[in-house]
């Protein structure tokens, strides 16, 4: 037995249950699943371009893990795109956060391997 998925943070706001391709009715199509943080790990990796370390430690998870989701969401997205499926956001384990601007696009701001972050040193002086 496997251990237990731990809810991840999710600041991103996605609006509707999913996506259809163009002109083709929605009913009989084959669904392909999108967990939202799934939908988090592609914005935080692809929209916003943090390294992974950075998302996720954004997300609350290990850098293995964040690995492993965002392949999982390219491997759901690309198959919806080539293959004219439906693609549909299903909720997760997910906790929502307030989403505001990253101090640091490497470090996220906050401490580090017990270090704090040198990029605010460098910005201040």
């Amino acid at each position: 037995m496997g251990r237990p998925v731990q809810p991840r943070r999710v600041g991103g706001r996605f609006r509707g249950r999913g996506l259809k391709p163009v002109g083709v009715p929605g009913h009989g199509l084959p669904v392909v699943a999108l967990g939202l943080d799934e939908v988090e790990a592609l914005r935080l990796a692809d929209l916003e371009g943090l390294y992974h370390e950075a998302a996720a430690e954004q997300m609350g998870v290990s850098r293995p893990t964040f690995a492993r989701i965002v392949a999982r969401a390219r491997r759901a997205v690309a198959d919806a795109l080539l293959n004219q499926k439906m693609l549909l956001v299903t909720p997760g384990p997910v906790v929502e956060v307030e989403r505001g601007p990253l101090a640091c696009p490497v470090h996220w701001g906050g401490r580090r391997r017990g270090r704090g972050c040198r990029c605010a040193e460098e910005r201040a002086s």
